[in-house]
Protein backbone atom coordinates (compact mmCIF):
# COMPACT_ATOMS: atom_id res chain seq x y z
CA UNK A 1 0.00 0.00 0.00
CA UNK A 2 1.21 3.50 -0.84
CA UNK A 3 -0.71 6.01 1.26
CA UNK A 4 -1.71 9.20 -0.53
CA UNK A 5 -0.24 12.43 0.82
CA UNK A 6 -2.35 15.56 1.25
CA UNK A 7 -1.85 19.14 2.37
CA UNK A 8 -2.71 19.84 6.00
CA UNK A 9 -3.81 23.44 6.14
CA UNK A 10 -2.31 26.15 3.96
CA UNK A 11 1.06 26.71 5.65
CA UNK A 12 2.99 24.00 3.79
CA UNK A 13 2.45 20.89 5.89
CA UNK A 14 1.99 17.62 3.97
CA UNK A 15 0.87 14.42 5.69
CA UNK A 16 -0.50 10.97 4.91
CA UNK A 17 -4.21 10.83 4.07
CA UNK A 18 -4.76 9.17 7.44
CA UNK A 19 -2.74 9.50 10.62
CA UNK A 20 -2.26 7.33 13.70
CA UNK A 21 -3.50 8.30 17.16
CA UNK A 22 -1.13 6.95 19.79
CA UNK A 23 -2.99 7.69 23.05
CA UNK A 24 -4.36 4.20 23.64
CA UNK A 25 -0.88 2.69 23.44
CA UNK A 26 -0.08 4.03 26.90
CA UNK A 27 -3.31 4.70 28.79
CA UNK A 28 -7.11 4.72 28.99
CA UNK A 29 -7.98 1.85 26.61
CA UNK A 30 -6.87 -1.22 28.54
CA UNK A 31 -3.60 -3.05 29.07
CA UNK A 32 -0.37 -1.70 27.62
CA UNK A 33 1.84 -3.70 25.31
CA UNK A 34 4.77 -1.49 24.38
CA UNK A 35 6.32 -4.11 22.09
CA UNK A 36 3.18 -4.44 19.97
CA UNK A 37 2.64 -0.68 20.05
CA UNK A 38 6.17 -0.10 18.75
CA UNK A 39 5.59 -2.67 16.02
CA UNK A 40 2.37 -0.87 15.12
CA UNK A 41 4.18 2.45 14.76
CA UNK A 42 6.78 0.93 12.47
CA UNK A 43 4.14 -0.90 10.45
CA UNK A 44 2.35 2.42 9.97
CA UNK A 45 5.46 3.87 8.39
CA UNK A 46 5.74 0.85 6.11
CA UNK A 47 2.13 1.48 5.02
CA UNK A 48 2.93 5.12 4.27
CA UNK A 49 1.22 6.54 7.36
CA UNK A 50 3.60 9.25 8.57
CA UNK A 51 1.34 11.47 10.72
CA UNK A 52 1.76 10.35 14.35
CA UNK A 53 -0.26 12.02 17.10
CA UNK A 54 0.80 11.93 20.75
CA UNK A 55 0.61 14.28 23.76
CA UNK A 56 2.51 14.92 26.96
CA UNK A 57 -0.54 13.87 29.00
CA UNK A 58 -0.85 10.37 27.48
CA UNK A 59 0.68 8.06 30.05
CA UNK A 60 2.01 11.26 31.65
CA UNK A 61 5.02 11.35 29.34
CA UNK A 62 5.26 7.61 28.66
CA UNK A 63 3.59 7.83 25.26
CA UNK A 64 5.99 10.48 23.99
CA UNK A 65 8.93 8.38 25.18
CA UNK A 66 7.52 5.28 23.43
CA UNK A 67 6.94 7.13 20.16
CA UNK A 68 10.28 8.91 20.26
CA UNK A 69 12.29 5.78 20.98
CA UNK A 70 10.48 3.81 18.28
CA UNK A 71 10.89 6.34 15.48
CA UNK A 72 14.45 7.36 16.35
CA UNK A 73 16.01 5.65 13.34
CA UNK A 74 13.24 6.77 10.99
CA UNK A 75 12.62 10.31 12.26
CA UNK A 76 12.87 11.81 8.79
CA UNK A 77 9.85 9.75 7.68
CA UNK A 78 7.57 11.05 10.44
CA UNK A 79 5.36 14.13 10.67
CA UNK A 80 5.29 14.28 14.46
CA UNK A 81 2.48 15.98 16.38
CA UNK A 82 2.25 16.40 20.13
CA UNK A 83 0.29 18.57 22.53
CA UNK A 84 0.47 20.51 25.77
CA UNK A 85 -1.98 22.20 28.19
CA UNK A 86 -3.47 19.26 30.10
CA UNK A 87 -1.45 19.16 33.31
CA UNK A 88 -1.07 15.92 35.29
CA UNK A 89 1.59 14.32 37.45
CA UNK A 90 2.38 10.68 38.13
CA UNK A 91 2.16 11.49 41.83
CA UNK A 92 -1.53 12.36 41.41
CA UNK A 93 -2.68 11.16 37.97
CA UNK A 94 -6.37 11.74 38.69
CA UNK A 95 -5.87 15.46 39.21
CA UNK A 96 -6.12 17.43 35.96
CA UNK A 97 -5.72 21.13 35.26
CA UNK A 98 -5.22 23.25 32.15
CA UNK A 99 -2.50 25.79 31.49
CA UNK A 100 -1.86 27.98 28.50
CA UNK A 101 0.44 30.36 30.35
CA UNK A 102 3.42 31.42 28.21
CA UNK A 103 5.98 30.14 30.70
CA UNK A 104 4.21 26.78 30.80
CA UNK A 105 4.12 26.61 26.99
CA UNK A 106 7.90 26.98 26.87
CA UNK A 107 8.56 24.49 29.65
CA UNK A 108 6.14 21.92 28.23
CA UNK A 109 7.71 22.11 24.78
CA UNK A 110 11.22 21.58 26.13
CA UNK A 111 10.02 18.62 28.18
CA UNK A 112 8.32 17.06 25.14
CA UNK A 113 11.40 17.53 22.97
CA UNK A 114 13.47 15.73 25.58
CA UNK A 115 11.05 12.82 25.96
CA UNK A 116 10.65 12.45 22.20
CA UNK A 117 14.39 12.69 21.66
CA UNK A 118 13.99 15.10 18.73
CA UNK A 119 15.23 18.59 17.92
CA UNK A 120 11.87 19.82 16.64
CA UNK A 121 8.15 19.02 16.74
CA UNK A 122 6.38 19.18 13.39
CA UNK A 123 2.94 20.16 14.75
CA UNK A 124 2.48 21.50 18.27
CA UNK A 125 -1.08 21.71 19.55
CA UNK A 126 -2.66 23.42 22.51
CA UNK A 127 -4.57 20.35 23.75
CA UNK A 128 -7.30 22.32 25.52
CA UNK A 129 -7.93 26.05 25.71
CA UNK A 130 -7.08 27.61 29.05
CA UNK A 131 -10.07 29.78 30.05
CA UNK A 132 -7.85 31.80 32.38
CA UNK A 133 -5.18 32.77 29.84
CA UNK A 134 -5.92 34.88 26.75
CA UNK A 135 -5.44 32.77 23.63
CA UNK A 136 -3.30 35.59 22.23
CA UNK A 137 -0.77 35.06 25.03
CA UNK A 138 -0.68 31.30 24.56
CA UNK A 139 -0.32 31.40 20.79
CA UNK A 140 2.22 34.20 21.10
CA UNK A 141 4.42 31.89 23.16
CA UNK A 142 3.83 29.06 20.67
CA UNK A 143 4.85 31.39 17.83
CA UNK A 144 8.13 32.06 19.65
CA UNK A 145 8.81 28.32 19.55
CA UNK A 146 8.45 28.44 15.76
CA UNK A 147 10.95 31.31 15.59
CA UNK A 148 13.37 29.28 17.73
CA UNK A 149 13.09 26.27 15.42
CA UNK A 150 11.64 24.01 18.11
CA UNK A 151 8.27 23.76 16.35
CA UNK A 152 7.33 23.91 12.66
CA UNK A 153 3.54 24.35 12.71
CA UNK A 154 0.92 25.29 15.28
CA UNK A 155 -2.41 23.67 16.10
CA UNK A 156 -5.37 23.90 18.46
CA UNK A 157 -7.65 21.22 19.85
CA UNK A 158 -11.32 21.51 20.85
CA UNK A 159 -11.26 25.28 20.30
CA UNK A 160 -14.37 27.29 19.46
CA UNK A 161 -14.73 29.18 16.20
CA UNK A 162 -14.20 32.50 17.97
CA UNK A 163 -11.03 31.28 19.66
CA UNK A 164 -9.70 29.90 16.39
CA UNK A 165 -10.15 33.29 14.73
CA UNK A 166 -8.37 35.09 17.56
CA UNK A 167 -5.50 32.61 17.56
CA UNK A 168 -5.07 32.73 13.80
CA UNK A 169 -4.56 36.50 13.93
CA UNK A 170 -1.53 36.03 16.21
CA UNK A 171 0.12 33.28 14.15
CA UNK A 172 -1.21 31.11 11.31
CA UNK A 173 -2.82 27.96 12.68
CA UNK A 174 -2.12 24.89 10.55
CA UNK A 175 -4.58 22.41 12.05
CA UNK A 176 -7.51 22.07 14.42
CA UNK A 177 -8.02 18.72 16.12
CA UNK A 178 -11.50 17.98 17.43
CA UNK A 179 -13.71 14.92 17.77
CA UNK A 180 -15.64 14.08 14.59
CA UNK A 181 -17.34 10.93 13.37
CA UNK A 182 -20.73 9.60 12.36
CA UNK A 183 -21.33 9.51 16.12
CA UNK A 184 -20.31 13.13 16.80
CA UNK A 185 -20.93 15.85 14.22
CA UNK A 186 -21.12 19.09 16.23
CA UNK A 187 -18.23 20.63 14.26
CA UNK A 188 -20.30 20.84 11.09
CA UNK A 189 -22.36 23.81 12.27
CA UNK A 190 -19.68 26.42 12.83
CA UNK A 191 -16.20 24.99 13.36
CA UNK A 192 -15.63 23.27 10.00
CA UNK A 193 -16.82 26.30 8.01
CA UNK A 194 -14.49 28.51 10.07
CA UNK A 195 -11.33 26.44 9.56
CA UNK A 196 -12.09 26.09 5.87
CA UNK A 197 -12.51 29.84 5.53
CA UNK A 198 -9.14 30.39 7.22
CA UNK A 199 -7.24 27.65 5.38
CA UNK A 200 -6.78 25.51 8.49
CA UNK A 201 -6.66 21.72 8.16
CA UNK A 202 -9.06 19.62 10.21
CA UNK A 203 -7.88 16.55 12.14
CA UNK A 204 -10.73 14.42 13.54
CA UNK A 205 -9.82 12.42 16.61
CA UNK A 206 -11.97 9.45 17.62
CA UNK A 207 -13.25 9.03 14.03
CA UNK A 208 -14.44 5.58 15.11
CA UNK A 209 -16.43 6.95 18.04
CA UNK A 210 -13.77 5.74 20.51
CA UNK A 211 -14.08 2.31 18.98
CA UNK A 212 -17.86 2.07 19.21
CA UNK A 213 -18.41 2.31 15.46
CA UNK A 214 -16.34 -0.84 14.89
CA UNK A 215 -19.29 -2.80 16.28
CA UNK A 216 -17.10 -4.67 18.77
CA UNK A 217 -18.39 -3.01 21.96
CA UNK A 218 -21.88 -4.20 22.79
CA UNK A 219 -21.74 -3.75 26.56
CA UNK A 220 -19.40 -2.62 29.33
CA UNK A 221 -18.08 -6.16 29.81
CA UNK A 222 -16.49 -5.91 26.35
CA UNK A 223 -14.13 -3.27 27.76
CA UNK A 224 -11.03 -4.47 29.61
CA UNK A 225 -10.44 -4.01 33.32
CA UNK A 226 -8.12 -1.04 32.73
CA UNK A 227 -10.34 0.52 30.07
CA UNK A 228 -11.77 3.80 31.35
CA UNK A 229 -14.24 4.59 28.57
CA UNK A 230 -17.36 3.73 30.57
CA UNK A 231 -16.11 5.88 33.47
CA UNK A 232 -15.08 8.87 31.35
CA UNK A 233 -17.70 8.99 28.61
CA UNK A 234 -21.47 8.81 29.26
CA UNK A 235 -22.09 7.18 25.88
CA UNK A 236 -20.27 4.11 27.21
CA UNK A 237 -22.48 3.62 30.23
CA UNK A 238 -24.36 0.31 30.25
CA UNK A 239 -27.69 2.00 29.57
CA UNK A 240 -26.38 4.21 26.76
CA UNK A 241 -24.49 1.40 25.06
CA UNK A 242 -27.64 -0.68 24.89
CA UNK A 243 -29.55 2.15 23.22
CA UNK A 244 -26.69 3.08 20.90
CA UNK A 245 -26.23 -0.50 19.75
CA UNK A 246 -29.19 -0.04 17.42
CA UNK A 247 -27.27 2.69 15.58
CA UNK A 248 -24.07 0.73 15.07
CA UNK A 249 -26.06 -2.27 13.85
CA UNK A 250 -27.42 -0.09 11.06
CA UNK A 251 -23.86 0.83 10.05
CA UNK A 252 -22.81 -2.81 10.23
CA UNK A 253 -25.66 -3.81 7.88
CA UNK A 254 -24.57 -1.24 5.30
CA UNK A 255 -20.95 -2.38 5.65
CA UNK A 256 -21.83 -6.03 5.11
CA UNK A 257 -23.71 -5.11 1.97
CA UNK A 258 -20.64 -3.27 0.69
CA UNK A 259 -18.28 -6.07 1.72
CA UNK A 260 -16.26 -4.09 4.28
CA UNK A 261 -16.09 -3.84 8.07
CA UNK A 262 -18.24 -1.35 10.03
CA UNK A 263 -15.20 0.56 11.25
CA UNK A 264 -13.79 0.84 7.76
CA UNK A 265 -17.07 2.24 6.50
CA UNK A 266 -17.17 4.78 9.34
CA UNK A 267 -13.64 5.91 8.45
CA UNK A 268 -14.51 6.09 4.77
CA UNK A 269 -17.36 8.46 5.68
CA UNK A 270 -14.95 10.78 7.52
CA UNK A 271 -12.48 10.68 4.64
CA UNK A 272 -15.32 11.53 2.23
CA UNK A 273 -15.84 14.85 4.00
CA UNK A 274 -12.90 16.35 2.09
CA UNK A 275 -9.15 16.15 1.55
CA UNK A 276 -8.70 18.85 4.18
CA UNK A 277 -10.03 16.35 6.74
CA UNK A 278 -7.26 14.01 7.98
CA UNK A 279 -8.51 11.53 10.59
CA UNK A 280 -6.22 9.95 13.17
CA UNK A 281 -7.84 6.68 14.25
CA UNK A 282 -6.02 5.26 17.23
CA UNK A 283 -4.88 1.69 17.71
CA UNK A 284 -2.10 -0.22 19.44
CA UNK A 285 -2.34 -3.33 17.25
CA UNK A 286 -1.04 -3.94 13.74
CA UNK A 287 -4.15 -5.89 12.78
CA UNK A 288 -6.46 -2.93 13.34
CA UNK A 289 -3.97 -0.48 11.87
CA UNK A 290 -4.05 -2.40 8.61
CA UNK A 291 -7.85 -2.53 8.64
CA UNK A 292 -8.01 1.22 9.19
CA UNK A 293 -5.47 1.97 6.48
CA UNK A 294 -7.50 -0.04 3.98
CA UNK A 295 -10.41 2.35 4.49
CA UNK A 296 -8.60 4.94 2.36
CA UNK A 297 -9.37 2.79 -0.69
CA UNK A 298 -13.13 2.71 -0.02
CA UNK A 299 -15.08 5.11 -2.19
CA UNK A 300 -18.59 6.08 -1.16
CA UNK A 301 -21.31 7.29 -3.50
CA UNK A 302 -23.44 10.29 -2.51
CA UNK A 303 -26.31 7.87 -1.89
CA UNK A 304 -24.18 5.76 0.47
CA UNK A 305 -23.08 8.85 2.36
CA UNK A 306 -26.70 9.91 2.82
CA UNK A 307 -27.65 6.42 3.94
CA UNK A 308 -24.90 6.35 6.57
CA UNK A 309 -25.85 9.76 7.93
CA UNK A 310 -29.49 8.70 8.12
CA UNK A 311 -28.45 5.54 9.99
CA UNK A 312 -27.16 7.58 12.93
CA UNK A 313 -29.46 10.56 13.52
CA UNK A 314 -27.71 12.82 16.01
CA UNK A 315 -30.83 13.19 18.12
CA UNK A 316 -31.02 9.43 18.65
CA UNK A 317 -27.56 9.11 20.25
CA UNK A 318 -27.78 8.25 23.95
CA UNK A 319 -25.43 10.09 26.31
CA UNK A 320 -23.27 13.21 26.13
CA UNK A 321 -19.82 12.82 24.61
CA UNK A 322 -18.14 13.99 27.83
CA UNK A 323 -19.13 13.89 31.48
CA UNK A 324 -20.02 17.08 33.38
CA UNK A 325 -16.49 17.64 34.68
CA UNK A 326 -14.83 17.08 31.34
CA UNK A 327 -17.14 19.58 29.64
CA UNK A 328 -15.37 22.33 31.57
CA UNK A 329 -12.37 21.67 29.34
CA UNK A 330 -14.28 22.32 26.10
CA UNK A 331 -13.94 25.83 24.76
CA UNK A 332 -17.25 27.57 24.19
Amino acid sequence: MSMEKVKLGSQGAVVSRMGLGCMGMSEFYGERNDEESAATLLRALDLGINFFDTADVYGIGDNEELVGKTIARRRDEVFLATKFANVRTKADPNKWSISGKPEYVRAACDASLKRLGVDHIDLYYQHRVDPNTPIEDTVGAMADLVKQGKVRYLGLSEASAATIRRAHKVHPITALQTEYSLWERHVEAEILPTVRELGIGFVPYSPLGRGFLTGTIANVSDLGEKDTRNARYPRFSEEALEKNQVLVERVRAIAERKGVKAGQLALAWVLAQGEDVVPIPGTKRRKYLEENAAATAIKLTPTEIEELEAAIPQDEIAGERYGANALKAIDK
